[in-house]
């Protein structure tokens, strides 16, 4: 497993917050399960803060669930991002996981505000949309950093992934 380190331009020289969580890596037949804010036009990688006692793998599958609804299975986890922006070090471990399931979506009052839906698009369009990160860099630092964190994780996926990308 890859572990990378994200410096961002305002990270001052050492953290004092760190915040950890997990994100699902959902793909079948060259499409893969991203969530879309509707009403700020973002895409991200299901997932997000692991809770006091959860592993990795236990915020991905509930992470997954209250993002797209989907029940997922971690294969294996092929990443670990570690962002660096002010006094916070932010850890994003990437899991490939197989759907299994679904049931009903659990959204924070922040992300129904939000819109938050999930979609499947292609990983070429996916990997597009995340390769414009410097594009934000004036504008929306946070965008910035979500989506190069996005597209690292996406060109590690693909450098790693199997012929059948939920498969061991």
């Amino acid at each position: 497993m890859k572990e990378i380190d994200i410096l961002g331009a305002n990270r001052f020289e050492t953290f004092s917050k760190t915040r950890a969580g997990s994100r699902a890596v959902i793909v079948k037949d060259n499409m893969i399960l991203l969530c879309h804010e509707s009403v700020t036009g973002w895409w991200v990688i299901p997932g997000g803060g692991m809770e006091n006692g959860e592993t990795p793998e236990d915020c991905c599958v509930r992470e997954a669930a209250e993002e797209t609804g989907m029940t997922v299975r971690p294969i294996r986890q092929f990443l670990t991002v570690n962002e660096y922006y002010e006094e916070y070090r932010y850890i994003s471990h990437y899991f490939v996981c197989e759907a299994v399931g679904s049931g009903q979506r659990r959204l924070t009052d922040a992300e129904k505000r939000r819109g938050l839906e999930p979609e499947w698009i292609s990983l070429k369009e996916a990997v597009d949309i995340f390769s414009r990160h410097a594009s934000y860099a004036a504008t929306e630092e946070e965008r910035r950093g979500t989506y190069l964190r996005e597209y690292t994780a996406l060109q590690e996926y693909l450098k790693d992934a199997s012929p059948d990308p939920v498969q061991p």
